[in-house]
């Protein structure tokens, strides 16, 4: 009798914990803080590791890791077709977008890359057009104010300092919302394994790119910068990465998305607390300007879509 109940209390636990109401927020709390985390995540492990060796290890051990838990599981392999789309997706968003991140982080600090990130849905409301998806006149609004903090991100905030940090960051945007706009017409693998196939591309990618720079592994890396890889690849590119799915599955689109409202102030709280990074003034208001026209555009798309 008690081993029977005490069964069915551990079945009643484990249901209670996957029950939405419990989920839910802990998704979210995943996304905003984990994501926010994982810019000063990299700069602290570019303390040793080298930026597109460093994303490609990070890649390639996160996607090994998942693609022996879906093959446990009995998950089928994509088709040659969905392998081709996964990689270029692989590619755009995490190749070019994370390792040019990466990259930039070298000459700006990890609060500034997210606030320059920030962009990415202006450029997605750009490149939606390839698909006629052209903005409605609040969306044009929207990108006119979000494109206005850009500027002032890059010539009187803390990017006027670094020209190439601020390219790469714009160019590295860019990838990431081109990515994200192609990807959506595409024939994609189904749920972990599209996540999967896109880190294991994007690895080689990256390792490559490694290479072909003149890139190295240190030979001694630190302790510190290790656990920073460490942590990239478990909470940053796996719960995360889950944590996102499911919140595309059992949320609205706006909750999923919400991230890009979030992740830009706690990753620059991050980035003072534990690295002492200075942020100053027009930083924040050009911070405030892209995010005032990011929210801009969604509730647009949030009130077109029903018609």
């Amino acid at each position: 009798m008690n081993d029977s109940a005490s069964t069915s209390s551990g079945r009643g636990m484990a249901a209670a914990l996957y029950r939405p109401t419990v989920l839910l927020p802990m998704a979210l709390f995943a996304l905003y803080v984990i994501w926010g985390s994982t810019y000063l995540g990299i700069r602290f492990a570019l303390e040793s590791y080298p930026p597109f060796l460093m994303a490609g290890i990070r890649f390639l051990v996160a996607s090994t890791l998942l693609f022996g838990f879906l093959k446990l599981r009995g998950t089928a392999l994509p088709s040659l077709r969905q392998w081709r789309n996964a990689g270029i997706t692989g590619v755009l968003l995490l190749g070019m977008g994370n390792g040019l991140v990466c990259f930039a982080e070298e000459h700006v600090s990890s609060g500034i890359a997210a606030v320059a990130v920030a962009c990415v849905p202006l450029f997605v409301a750009l490149f939606a057009g390839m698909y006629g998806e052209w903005p409605s006149r609040p969306e044009i609004i929207g990108l006119v104010v979000g494109f206005l903090g850009v500027i002032v991100l890059n010539l009187g905030g803390s990017l006027s300092g670094s020209p190439t940090g601020a390219l790469v960051l714009i160019i590295a945007s860019m990838s990431w919302a081109f990515g994200s706009a192609w990807s959506r017409k595409q024939d994609m693998p189904s749920g972990p394994m599209n996540t999967a196939v896109q880190m294991l591309c994007a690895s080689v990618a990256l390792l490559v790119t490694g290479a072909v720079t003149g890139e190295h592994l240190p030979s001694h890396p630190t302790v510190h910068a290790t656990l920073a890889l460490a942590y990239l690849v478990v909470f940053g590119s796996l719960i995360a990465f889950s944590a996102y799915l499911y919140l595309l599955r059992h949320a609205r689109p706006a909750v999923a998305s919400s991230y890009a409202y979030v992740n830009p102030p706690v990753a620059v709280l991050f980035g003072a607390l534990l690295a002492n990074e200075h942020v100053r003034l027009l930083d924040v208001a050009g911070m405030g300007i892209i995010l005032a026209g990011v929210a801009t555009i969604t509730l647009a798309r949030t009130r077109r879509r029903p018609r």
